[in-house]
């Protein structure tokens, strides 16, 4: 058994198709196929039933993926460290699309202060090996630890002041939207724009389109922007650590959550939420 039949069963076994996961693996499916009868021969035991649609897994599958998990993520820790330093340890970490530049920093300085041997990977969007983003982003199989508490407030183009009525741009696909109808009340239904993101919508209130509703950390860094309250509604987003828990076969990430979870007061001071 070699890691190259390993890294192909546990791909079929998440993917739960032959096509997808040799695309995954960048080989041929007849190849990929040819790796997983080979382990099946040396197991003695079939892995896989084909079905119309992608395969079903075996109770002898079912029993080998933890087993493969743990050592793929082994030998690919050993290679990390020859890679960053035979002290150090790598992971790569998602940003969820409407995190402020300053919090990503702010992470980072403290997840490096917490573990001074590891090398920090930032990549965009729901990947990685653990991710930086908001509660509501989280995915259903992944666990949250809090780090900071970001509140919304209304963003308006700089110099009006808030005085006169603004109309709104909204962000209809976004977890908040129902909660901040009743702020908006009528003028909802006649926004000046939908907005994909509160990112996009943010800066769509700086080129003076109409005002929003956003996390403060996100205004903050926004020019052009002036930040007021939101009168008569408090709402609050909570910034945090997304993992799942095979990702804590990582030695990184096992070592930052520890980290959060034996001081999470620190953890909270190092990620401010402006």
């Amino acid at each position: 058994m070699d890691i190259r039949q390993l890294k192909a069963f546990t791909a079929v076994f998440e993917e739960r198709n032959i096509t997808l996961a040799a695309n995954r693996l960048h080989l041929s499916q007849p190849a990929l196929s040819g790796t997983i009868k080979s382990l099946e021969d040396l197991l003695g035991a079939p892995l896989f039933i084909r079905q119309a649609r992608g395969v079903a897994v075996t109770e002898s599958a079912r029993i080998l993926y933890p087993q493969a998990r743990r050592i793929l993520s082994q030998t690919d820790a050993m290679a990390q460290q020859f890679r960053h330093g035979a002290s150090g340890a790598r992971i790569d970490i998602g940003i969820g699309p409407d995190i402020a530049v300053g919090q990503v920093a702010a992470f980072v300085c403290a997840v490096r202060s917490a573990v001074p041997a590891l090398f920090v990977s930032l990549l965009e969007g729901c990947i990685g090996d653990a991710r930086l983003a908001a509660e509501d982003e989280r995915c259903e199989d992944e666990l949250f630890l809090t780090l900071s508490l970001d509140p919304y407030v209304l963003a308006v183009p700089a110099g009006h002041g808030g005085d006169a009525a603004l109309p709104w741009i909204v962000c209809p696909e976004h977890p908040t939207h129902q909660r901040l109808l009743p702020f908006y009340g009528a003028a909802a239904n006649t926004p000046a724009a939908h907005a994909g993101s509160l990112r996009l919508a943010l800066e769509l209130t700086a080129a003076g389109f109409g005002g929003c509703a956003v996390p403060e950390s996100l205004a903050r860094g926004q020019a052009e922007v002036e930040v007021l309250p939101l009168d008569g509604l408090q709402l609050s987003r909570r910034i945090g650590l997304c993992y799942a828990v095979q990702s804590l076969e990582k030695p990184g990430v096992a070592k930052i959550v520890e980290w959060l979870r034996a001081a999470p007061a620190a953890a909270d001071a190092a990620v401010p939420a402006r």
